[in-house]
């Protein structure tokens, strides 16, 4: 609890010991008034200053002003139990929505954790504490354990694990290394790293992402946007509904002013807009905070509203739903063990630093060093050529065997191939893929669960590729074969298909998409981890390589806004019944003090709901992964 809260606590406190005394001791009507007139003063004199302020200022209308209205003339009535009563139950309400915006916020507020306090700068060998924004690039920072990392940089020595949970919601520490590329925000856990900087504060991830955080409510949402407009034309209208009220059945039937001057009163209490104007932006921002406890960074209430209609998904491939990095699937033999069809190709590839020579060397998962390799002669659009142990061992295309006049069997698979020879004898071949997602075809099915209705892939890739990546991942419909205008035109023709009141979402790595992240309607970003393009290019920003999160998100969104219509409707509902008891005298004070305060203190508890993540949501476990449909 804040100490603004703990005041206002204090005084609520303070005004019940001197209300109940007053209430229960047989005083006459001077001291009655004079206890009733103290309580008020204590429990009640910032709303009322802060409705004089208000005035000055040309903000007539707003709950300050009907609570002071309502309050002060009870009063002036006679009925002190009644308006104290009332400014009090306000007061314990507003103290209520302060502490639920509080927690709200403190959830979201999580994430600027992440902002580092100091940085250690190495600079003539000595070490001194510098703010990071102070910090030049190329500089060296030393992170010891259990520090922040203050800039993104690249590692220059020390080994270590890291902890990104802050970031991306996820408590697997990561590996790193020297040559590693490492971001702001992160924990040190166990080494002290010496770091060189790339990238100045004000560029940083964490800096980007704080940004980005702190401008999210910025941008409201179509619901948020209604009440805003609802408030501003509601309010003077009750206003005058009261003043009609309290003069016109009087002027026309000749009854006494009194009563309906207490009717209108009452009238202008329940009248309160507090329940709406907290609780549906609360609910949003409930809703940001939640998702970024599962690694999902959303630019706006807008954006999340949006995600809850998304009825189409379209994905881009490489680095999004594939890891974008290659790995041997398979391999052919022919005459030899499949070990040892992998050791020649791997002899052969072992000095090359080509994405394709790497995944052989990794696959092969034993020491090449140990074989002597001679006579390595490149030969470009085709392969390699080397001595191994006194044979010739070729490693390439189709092109490579036939120009050696290599009898052998192509490999009709999808991927790159890459065939092997051994002294002129075909000896198979290996099969090579851009590695899947584990998590990708639970990610489709899931998507589909929660009521996407078409999932699409559009890719650079061949027919073969994409086609075989699709139908593992049960996408519904796939292009191939595009260049960036064409993946932009086949954007616009799914939009033209999507219905009026649905949404499509495109889903790529926030560095080569951003013309299609820009026009789709929701543009989301994988990988956001380290990428600038991804968190300035998108509206949402997962911020781990898990295309899952999405079906999470809209999960959370869908969830979001079915609390913010319940709100409504309760909120508006109730107040119209009330205040339709009110303008007939049914109702009373008491009854304009739920209107009011128990309304919107049910409507603020219904809000906070927003915030509650389940646990499968924030941690996807991989069992839940080889449950996916395989197409």
């Amino acid at each position: 609890m804040t100490k603004k809260q703990k005041k206002q606590l204090y005084r609520i406190l303070t005004s019940i010991l001197i209300f109940l005394p007053v209430l229960w001791l047989p005083l006459n009507e001077t001291g009655k008034f004079i206890g009733f007139l103290v309580c008020y003063a204590v429990i009640g004199w910032d709303i009322i200053w802060k409705a004089v302020t208000n005035i000055l200022h040309g903000q007539v209308f707003d709950e300050n002003f009907l609570m002071t209205v309502a309050t002060v003339g009870a009063m002036c009535l006679g009925d002190y139990k009644e308006g104290v009563a009332v400014m009090l139950f306000y007061q314990v309400g507003e103290l209520f929505q302060s502490y639920a915006v509080s927690k709200s916020r403190r959830s979201i507020a999580g994430l600027m954790d992440i902002r580092p306090d100091y940085a250690n700068v190495v600079r003539d060998g000595k070490e001194t504490r510098a703010e990071p924004d102070e910090v030049l690039v190329g500089d060296v920072i030393l992170v010891k354990p259990g520090e922040r990392i203050p800039l993104d940089g690249i590692v220059l020595e020390g080994r270590s694990t890291l902890d990104t949970s802050a970031l991306t919601g996820e408590s697997m520490p990561r590996e790193t290394g020297a040559g590693a590329e490492v971001i702001s925000g992160c924990i040190n856990q166990t080494g002290t790293l010496r770091i060189r900087v790339s990238r100045p504060y004000g560029e940083s991830t964490v800096s980007k992402i704080l940004d980005l955080v702190e401008n999210a409510s910025s941008k409201k949402s179509k619901s948020e946007a209604f009440i805003t407009r609802f408030a501003r034309y509601y309010t003077p209208s009750v206003v005058a509904a009261a003043a009609l009220l309290a003069i016109l059945p009087p002027l026309i039937t000749g009854q006494a002013f009194a009563p309906w001057i207490h009717r209108a009163l009452t009238f202008l209490v329940i009248s309160c807009p507090c329940a709406l104007v907290i609780s549906v932006p609360l609910s949003f921002f409930g809703g940001i905070g939640g998702a970024s406890k599962c690694g999902v960074l959303i630019k706006g209430s807008n954006y999340l509203e949006a995600l809850a209609k998304a009825e189409t998904v379209v994905f881009d491939k490489t680095g999004t739903l594939t890891k974008g990095s290659f790995a041997v699937t398979r391999c052919y033999p022919r005459g030899i063990t499949g070990e040892r069809l992998l050791e020649l190709a791997a002899c052969a590839e072992k000095d090359s630093n080509h994405p394709i020579s790497r995944s052989i060397v990794r696959a092969y998962r034993k020491n090449t060093e140990q074989f002597t390799v001679s006579d390595v002669q490149e030969i470009p659009g085709h392969g390699i050529s080397v001595t191994l142990n006194g044979k010739n061992v070729l490693a390439g295309n189709a092109k490579l065997m036939k120009s050696r006049k290599i009898t052998f069997q192509p490999v009709k698979e999808a991927g790159t191939v890459v065939y092997v020879a051994e002294d002129g004898k075909y000896r198979g071949a290996v099969l090579i893929e851009d590695e899947i997602k584990e998590d990708a075809a639970f990610a489709v099915s899931e998507l589909k669960k929660a009521g996407v209705q078409k999932t699409v892939m559009l890719t650079g890739d061949t027919k073969a590729v994409g086609e075989k990546v699709a139908g593992k991942l049960g996408l519904d419909l796939v292009y191939t074969e595009l260049l960036p205008a064409d993946k932009v035109a086949h954007m616009e023709e799914l939009l033209a298909r999507t219905s009026e009141k649905g949404r499509l979402a495109f889903v790529g790595d926030g560095i080569n998409d951003a013309p299609v992240l820009a026009r789709a309607d929701i543009g989301i970003a994988m990988g956001g981890l380290g990428s600038d393009a991804a968190i300035e290019a998108a509206d949402i920003v997962i911020m781990t390589d898990e295309p899952s999160k999405i079906a999470a998100a809209m999960r959370i969104s869908r969830k979001t806004l079915a609390i913010v219509r319940q709100n409504i409707v309760f909120a508006l509902g109730v107040k119209a019944f009330v205040l339709l008891l009110g303008a007939l005298g049914i109702a009373s004070m008491w009854a304009a003090v739920f209107a009011d305060v128990g309304v919107a203190v049910i409507a603020i508890l219904n809000a906070v709901r927003a915030l509650r993540v389940p646990k499968e949501e924030k941690v996807l476990r991989k069992e839940n992964f080889r449950e996916a449909p395989a197409g």
